[in-house]
């Protein structure tokens, strides 16, 4: 299942998918998105595997879309991407098998609906959430919407979309946004003894606890298709486009509404 951006290992029932493109926080572009659905599709129904685990390689967990290539037709934000997004989400709440993201580094954008669509969320405390939309001119998508606010509640989903602000991981623990945030240096060790807890678990039990709370407590496929309708009209603006010079040129965007 290993790609160039897409690392995967399968040791003891735990199979560990890892971002790899650490020059860039693993920021993902529409290839590297749908070599990660490829993955998790894979060990879903991989009778080897018990638990599923998230990471990166490097400084950070998912940065979101890769914006650094140049302007924003040629981004790494677009419907493609977005699609593909959308897909990972559904697949990491569909899994039958308990998720874990081992979130390493700063989690923005559609790296944040990544984490969050996971059972159980283990951070470092020098990691950190931001939902960085808004700061280029569009919304957030990958099923952020549901998961976000089922999570931390409406008010407080709508100042981390609206501000884009970072939470750090502390705090994000504190809100409930995600289930824990430990020391750097347990992080590891925790991040394992949750794999292999799960691991040890009840297969079917686990599997029919995880679709139920997930049917009470979400509506992803509703947020997906408002998400990428929205996201489609806003892909298409000139503010859009602003927002990505801005970010290229390190300067504040010039937003005009348009």
């Amino acid at each position: 299942m290993t790609t160039e951006r897409v690392r995967t290992q399968v040791r003891d029932g735990i199979a560990t998918i890892t971002l790899a493109a650490p020059e860039r926080l693993n920021a993902v572009d529409a290839d590297m998105v749908e070599d990660l659905h490829a993955a998790i599709t894979a060990y879903a129904t991989d009778p080897g595997v018990r638990v599923l685990a998230l990471t990166g390689e490097g400084r950070g967990f998912c940065a979101g879309a890769d914006v650094s290539v140049g302007g924003a037709a040629d981004s790494g934000v677009d419907t493609t991407t977005l699609y593909a997004a959308g897909r990972v989400t559904r697949a990491v709440l569909r899994c039958p098998k308990p998720v874990v993201a081992c979130v390493n580094g700063v989690a923005a954008g559609v790296g944040l609906s990544f984490a969050l669509a996971a059972d159980h969320v283990v951070a470092a405390e020098s990691a950190s959430f931001m939902l960085a939309f808004t700061r280029i001119g569009l919304m957030p998508d990958g099923g952020a919407t549901a998961l976000v606010t089922a999570a931390v509640g409406r008010a407080r989903a709508l100042r981390l979309a609206l501000t884009a602000e970072r939470l750090p991981a502390a705090k994000a623990a504190e809100w409930g946004l995600i289930a824990e945030c430990v020391p750097d240096a347990q992080f590891q060790p925790r991040c394992a003894a949750v794999l292999t807890g799960y691991a040890a678990g009840a297969p079917l039990a686990l599997a029919r606890t995880k679709a139920a709370i997930n049917a009470a407590s979400l509506d992803v496929d509703a947020a997906l298709a408002r998400e990428e309708a929205g996201q489609e009209v806003l892909l298409g603006t000139a503010d859009f486009r602003e927002g990505v010079r801005a970010f290229h040129a390190k300067e504040p965007p010039r937003f005009t509404g348009a």
